[in-house]
């Protein structure tokens, strides 16, 4: 990675949808923020933000929380992005993904946004799909349950326990990612396949 990386991690504000599915991502950049002992502050590009490192001497960090709704994150993202003056290829974006199952955390680069409009909002807004993702699984919705519906739910009781977990091993690989490229991350959370 460069030597400033914009970590961003999707999420819905407010109450409401605090501890949901959907929030998984803005769960692993407070938990980024509180390992760093800095605290989120509001950015006029409507997004919470603070930078960091990992350790010194190590690439910056900055985490950022859009305090927009999920579908609508482009905005704020593009926005802290010309404002720190990084490119997609600087940008990592934390979200939950439906496709993985639960507890599963893998990155990319690049690729589709399997029907997630928070990532379909950023590469319509960044004009390109060449940025990096943690996918942390939520796993399927259950029976005929709607996916919207479903990842707008809080974690199941047996879920719940496992979430600390999930959320430090996510913020585990950002912080590798930061430090020791994709390619190496991938093959540490992922070895079998780095898709």
């Amino acid at each position: 990675m460069t030597q400033r990386t914009l970590v961003v991690g999707l999420g819905n504000p407010g109450g409401r949808y605090a501890g949901t599915r959907h929030n998984i991502g803005a769960m692993v950049v407070a938990e980024l923020a509180q390992r760093a002992s800095v605290k989120l502050s509001a950015h006029k590009a409507r997004a919470a933000v603070a930078e960091t490192r990992i350790r010194p001497g190590a690439p910056r960090l900055v985490v950022a929380q859009p305090l927009s709704y999920m579908n609508v994150s482009g905005g704020p993202v593009s926005a802290l992005a010309k404002y720190y003056s990084l490119g997609a290829d600087e940008l990592v974006v934390v979200h939950d993904d439906v496709d993985l199952p639960f507890g599963a955390v893998k990155l990319k680069r690049g690729g589709g946004e399997g029907g997630h409009n928070g990532l379909r909002d950023i590469t319509k807004a960044l004009g390109t799909r060449d940025y990096i993702r943690v996918r942390v699984g939520v796993g399927r919705p259950p029976g005929r349950m709607d996916t919207a519906d479903y990842v707008l739910k809080r974690f199941s009781g047996a879920q719940a326990k496992e979430l600390p977990l999930l959320i430090s091993d996510a913020a585990d690989a950002v912080e590798m990612l930061s430090e020791r490229g994709l390619t190496d991350t991938q093959q540490y959370f992922h070895p079998s396949n780095p898709a």
